[in-house]
C-alpha cells in the first residue's frame, strides 16, 4: 500500500494543475489596502438559479431592500424590467418568499395596479450595485437608488421634470403567496401597510409584515387600490396605494420605510430610531458597516478575479441569519406571541440543512456575538414554541429539507464555546427534539420518523406516506434522513459527555452507527429500506430511491463521525480512495480541472440532483466529501479536487455553484479559500488544505478567540505549487490534516509549505481526522 501511494504521489506531481491560484507574475498590487467592499460584486449568482440578490442590505439586517424583475426568488440577471423595488429577500433560497411591498417610481397617471403591467424596463448598462447601496436607470428616465440600515430601507428616486412624478406601493403583490393586504395614507408625508402571506416552497402558516414609510417632503396628491380599480383621494385601501409629487423643480424624492415583524408600533419603533437620516448618510453608514466587517479578513496573493470572487463570498456570507427583534428587543415568536429580547439580538430564517455544513462555522470564527444570539434565538424558538425549528421563516417552520439540521448548528456553537451559561438550556432543547416528535397540533415535523428509527435502527422509506404537514416528510428520504440522524446523534452525544450526561452520550454515540443500517453490502452503497426492512429501489447507486437531493454517490461520505467505520464497509481504505477517485473523476480533473468540474461534476441545473455517480458542487449533500481524503491516506487529493471546485466560483452573474442558500456556497469557498474546513459539522474538527492565497490575516473577536488573531501564510501558493510539505503552528512542525477548535484557539499561525508534487505530508494513519465515539 505505500509503495502504490508513492508511485501516485509521483505521477499525480507532474500531470497539469489548477489555474485557480495566480501565478507569481500576476501578484503586482496583491495585497487588499483600500476599500475591500469595492471587491465586492454583488450580482455575482444572480443568474443560473444562484437566487442571490444585489439590493442593499447591511451585515445580517432585518430589511434586505433590493429589486424584482419576474422571478421567483426576486431578481434575475438575464431579465430586463423591474416590477419594483421590495423590502425581503433571502440570498439564494431555491423557493419564493418575501418580495413584500415592492415599490416602483412611475411618471403620469395611474391606471395599472398588476406590477407585472405596469413593470419598468432598465439596462445592464446602466446599473451598479455595491455592499449597502444599488442604483438603476429606468426606461422612463428615473433613477431609482437603494440604500440601508438595519431595520430600514432607503430610496431615492430622481424624477425627469414633471408634475406628475408618483411612488406606488403595491402591498398586495409580493414573491409570497398573499393572505391580505391593508394600506394607510396616515398624513402627507407617511405612507402605513400591513401585509400577511405565505407560501416558500409549499404552504406555511401565515405570518404578517408591518410596514411604515416616511417620504422626504409632503406629496402633493395621493390615492389607493383595491384589486384594479384606482380611487384617487382614498386613504385606505387593500391592494396598494401611490402618492404623487411636483418634480418640476425639485426632482428627488427619498423616502424610508421601516419593518416589523411584530406589530406597527414596532415599525414605527424602528423608524424613529434608525430614520430621519439623509440617503447619502445611510448609503455611508451601510458602507462602513459592511468594511468592518469584510476588514476581518485581510488576503495577500491571488489575481484580481480570485480577490473579487473570495470577498464576494464572504460579503454573501453576512448577509443571514436576519434580525427579527425590533429596536425595543420586541419579536413574534413561533407560538405567535410577542415576545421581548432581553440582552440579545433575535435573529430569524434558518436554512440549517444547508448553514450547518459551513456557514454557522464561520460566523463562529468571524462573528462570533452575532453567532452566539443566532444560536440563543434557535433555542427560543423552542422555548417559544415548543419544538426546535428545521427550517424557519420570520416566526413561522416551513419543514423544508429533512432529517435533524438543528442539532450540528446548535453543538457547533457548544463547541466553540457560544452558548457559555446557556448550555443546559441548549441541551435539553436537543435531547427533547433527539427523543421524541413534535405533536400533531404543532406545525413542525422535528425528526418526523424518529419512532422508527429509534426502535429499529434506520428512517424507513415510504414514498406514499402521506404528506401530514406542510413541507418535506422524512419518511419520503429514509436512506438520507437515517444518515442525517446518526450524523446529528454523533455530535449530540459529544456534547452531552461534555455536560456530564454520560448515559444519554452513549445512547446517542451508539445510535449514531445507525448509518450501518442503511449499508447493502449486495452493491456496497448506502440505500433505502422500506417498513419492512428490506432494501429497495434501484440496486444502481446513481439511481436509487430515498436520498434528498442526491444519490447514493453522493451520501456515500456523509459519514463524518466514523470515516474509518464506513471506509471498512466498503472494503478498506484501497477501495474507498477507488471509489472517491471515480467520484470526482480525479484522472480527468488533473488533466483540466477547470472543464471536469463544469463538465463532469455539473450534468445539469442547479435542481438536477440525481441520476449522477459524480460529486455534485452545486448543492450540500457531499460538500464535505472532497475532503475525505484527508482520513484516506491521500491528502494532496484533497487539494486537487477544492481547488478544482473553487474554478468554479467566479466573479460574474453566473458565477455561483448552485443556489447559495443563505450564505452556504459562500461559506464553503471562503473557508476552503483560507484552507481551514469544518470537515466535521456538528463538532470541532477543521480540516487543512492548500490556501490559495500567500496570506490570510483573520482578526478575531477576543471575548471567543483570546489571540484575537490568526495568521495563514502559503507563500508561492500557485497553480504549480499548491501541494503541501509541511505545516507549522507557531512554529512547531503540525503533522495531523486537522486542528480542534481548542488548538486553533491558541494558534497565532498557520503556515503552510508548498511545493510542486505531493509529499508524505498527512499520510500516516495517526494524521488522519478523529473518529466521534
Amino acid at each position: 500500500m505505500r509503495g502504490t501511494r508513492r508511485t501516485r504521489l509521483c505521477l499525480a506531481g507532474v500531470l497539469a494543475a489548477s489555474t485557480l491560484i495566480a501565478t507569481p507574475a500576476a501578484r503586482a498590487a496583491e495585497r487588499t489596502d483600500g476599500h475591500l467592499t469595492d471587491l465586492v460584486n454583488p450580482f455575482i449568482g444572480s443568474q443560473n438559479e444562484g437566487n442571490t440578490f444585489p439590493g442593499a442590505a447591511v451585515p445580517f439586517g432585518m430589511v434586505q431592500l433590493s429589486p424584482d424583475t419576474g422571478h421567483s426568488t426576486g431578481y434575475d440577471y438575464t431579465q430586463h424590467t423591474v416590477r419594483g423595488f421590495s423590502l425581503v429577500h433571502l440570498s439564494g433560497v431555491g423557493c419564493r418568499i418575501g418580495g413584500d411591498l415592492p415599490v416602483l417610481p412611475t411618471t403620469g397617471e395611474v391606471t395599472q395596479t398588476d406590477y407585472a403591467k405596469y413593470a419598468a424596463g432598465f439596462s445592464h448598462a446602466d446599473e451598479e450595485a455595491s455592499p449597502g447601496y444599488y442604483r438603476v436607470g429606468l426606461d422612463s428616465g428615473i433613477r431609482a437608488e437603494l440604500t440601508a440600515s438595519r431595520r430600514t430601507g432607503v430610496q431615492r428616486f430622481t424624477f425627469p421634470a414633471t408634475d406628475k412624478a408618483n411612488v406606488l406601493l403595491n402591498a398586495r403583490q409580493s414573491l409570497h403567496k398573499p393572505v391580505g393586504s391593508t394600506v394607510e395614507i396616515l398624513d402627507d408625508h407617511t405612507v402605513r401597510t400591513a401585509i400577511t402571506g405565505h407560501g416558500f416552497c409549499r404552504d406555511t402558516g401565515p405570518y404578517t409584515v408591518y410596514t411604515i414609510t416616511r417620504f422626504s417632503r409632503p406629496f402633493t396628491a395621493y390615492g389607493t387600490w383595491n384589486s384594479a380599480t384606482v380611487t384617487p383621494g382614498a386613504r385606505t385601501g387593500g391592494g396598494g396605494a401611490y402618492v404623487r409629487f411636483d418634480a418640476t423643480r425639485d426632482r428627488t424624492v427619498e423616502a424610508t420605510t421601516a419593518l416589523s415583524y411584530v406589530d406597527a408600533r414596532g415599525a414605527a419603533v424602528n423608524l424613529r430610531a434608525e430614520g430621519g437620516r439623509s440617503f447619502d448618510a445611510v448609503r455611508d453608514r451601510a458602507r462602513e458597516a459592511w468594511e468592518r466587517r469584510l476588514a476581518t479578513v485581510r488576503v495577500e496573493g491571488g489575481d484580481p478575479i480570485l480577490r473579487r470572487t473570495f470577498y464576494s463570498s464572504l460579503y454573501r456570507s453576512f448577509l443571514a441569519p436576519n434580525i427579527g427583534s425590533d429596536a425595543d428587543g420586541r419579536y413574534t415568536g413561533w407560538d405567535r406571541r410577542v415576545h421581548r429580547a432581553e440582552r440579545f439580538t433575535y435573529y430569524q430564517n434558518w436554512s440549517l440543512w444547508d448553514t450547518y455544513r459551513t456557514q454557522a462555522q464561520l460566523l463562529a470564527l468571524l462573528a462570533p456575538r452575532e453567532a452566539r444570539d443566532m444560536a440563543l434565538s434557535v433555542v427560543k424558538v423552542d422555548e417559544d414554541g415548543g419544538w426546535l425549528p428545521k427550517w424557519g421563516y420570520g416566526p413561522v417552520e416551513t419543514n423544508t429539507m429533512s432529517g435533524d439540521p438543528v442539532t450540528p448548528f446548535l453543538t457547533t456553537a457548544y463547541q466553540m464555546g457560544l452558548l457559555k451559561g446557556f448550555e443546559e438550556r441548549a441541551y435539553r432543547a436537543l435531547r427533547k427534539n433527539a427523543d421524541g416528535v413534535p405533536p400533531t397540533g404543532y406545525p413542525g415535523i422535528g425528526r418526523e420518523a424518529n419512532a422508527e428509527y429509534i426502535a429499529h435502527g434506520f428512517a424507513p422509506y415510504d414514498k406514499s406516506h402521506p404528506l401530514a404537514k406542510m413541507g418535506d416528510s422524512d419518511y419520503h428520504h429514509g436512506a438520507s434522513v437515517t444518515l442525517e440522524y446518526a450524523l446529528a446523534d454523533a455530535v449530540l452525544a459529544q456534547m452531552a459527555r461534555g455536560l456530564g450526561h454520560t448515559h444519554d452520550a452513549a445512547r446517542y454515540a451508539a445510535r449514531a452507527q445507525n448509518y450501518r443500517t442503511v449499508f447493502d453490502p449486495s452493491t456496497g452503497f448506502f440505500r433505502a429500506r422500506d417498513a419492512a426492512g428490506a432494501f429497495t429501489g434501484s440496486a444502481d447507486p446513481a439511481r436509487g430511491i430515498g436520498f434528498h437531493e442526491g444519490t447514493a454517490w453522493q451520501y456515500q461520505w456523509l459519514v463524518p463521525q466514523d470515516l474509518p467505520g464506513m471506509i471498512g464497509l466498503i472494503g478498506g481504505e484501497r477501495a474507498a480512495n477507488d471509489r472517491l477517485d471515480s467520484f470526482f473523476a480525479y484522472d480527468r480533473l488533473l488533466a483540466d480541472p477547470g472543464r471536469t468540474a463544469r463538465e463532469v461534476w455539473v450534468h445539469g441545473d442547479a435542481y438536477n440532483y440525481y441520476n449522477a455517480d459524480k460529486y455534485n458542487p452545486m448543492n450540500e449533500p457531499d460538500l464535505i466529501a472532497p475532503y475525505t481524503y484527508l482520513a484516506t491516506g491521500q491528502p494532496w487529493k484533497t487539494t486537487d479536487v477544492v481547488h478544482a471546485a473553487l474554478t468554479l466560483f467566479t466573479d460574474g452573474p453566473a458565477g455561483m455553484t448552485g443556489n447559495d442558500d443563505l450564505g452556504t456556497m459562500s461559506a464553503w469557498n471562503v473557508l476552503s479559500s483560507i484552507g481551514l474546513f469544518p470537515i466535521q459539522p456538528g463538532y470541532d474538527t477543521w480540516g487543512l488544505s492548500t490556501p490559495v492565497f500567500d496570506r490570510v490575516d483573520l482578526t478575531l473577536d477576543r471575548r471567543f478567540w483570546p489571540g484575537g488573531r490568526l495568521t495563514v501564510t502559503a507563500p508561492g501558493t500557485s497553480a504549480s505549487d499548491r501541494y503541501v510539505q509541511a505545516v507549522r503552528a507557531d512554529g512547531t512542525p503540525h503533522t495531523r490534516t486537522y486542528l480542534t477548535t481548542d488548538a486553533l484557539r491558541s494558534t497565532r499561525s498557520l503556515a503552510f509549505t508548498v511545493g510542486p508534487r505531493p509529499s508524505e505530508w498527512g499520510t500516516s494513519p495517526q494524521a488522519a481526522p478523529p473518529v466521534l465515539k
